[in-house]
């Protein structure tokens, strides 16, 4: 199945549970106690932070893609020839190899958001997810 599909239906299904919440939320609050209201207002907020999440995390997707979209169409997409392990793992060599080159572009080129991106798919190949996102948030952000 697609990619958006498979998020299409996480969505369908995350918006129903948390409108779910809401609905106990709501009913928690409307018994008028203080234990109950406290409660409600507790549950009502967790669909809160779940939807601001969501709406982050899909706005950071979009901006990603809409990069490597324009990075694709010029060729600054990096190749992936990278040997990989029979789990589908990078091999750390080649890892290295790549991250090693994106990082002194970035050092030769601080604000080019395609450095930036770039970089940001050699931390992703080496397995550090928090750099990958980091790097590619300041190529947003560089990218204007």
């Amino acid at each position: 199945m697609p990619t958006k599909a498979v998020l299409a239906v996480l969505l369908v299904l995350s918006a129903l549970y948390l409108g779910l919440l809401v609905q106990q939320g709501v009913r928690l609050v409307a018994t008028g106690e203080v234990v109950g209201v406290l409660l409600g207002v507790a549950v009502l907020l967790v669909p809160l932070l779940c939807g601001w999440a969501v709406v982050r995390e899909l706005a950071f997707g979009r901006s990603t893609e809409r990069l490597a979209d324009e990075l694709a169409a010029v060729g600054g997409l990096p190749v992936d020839d990278l040997e990989r392990r029979p789990s589908g793992r990078v091999v750390r060599a080649d890892a290295e190899r790549l991250f090693t080159r994106y990082r002194a572009e970035v050092e030769a080129e601080p604000q080019d958001w395609a450095a930036w991106f770039r970089l940001s798919l050699a931390y992703d190949a080496a397995g550090d997810r928090r750099r990958a996102r980091a790097a590619a948030r300041h190529a947003i952000e560089l990218h204007g």
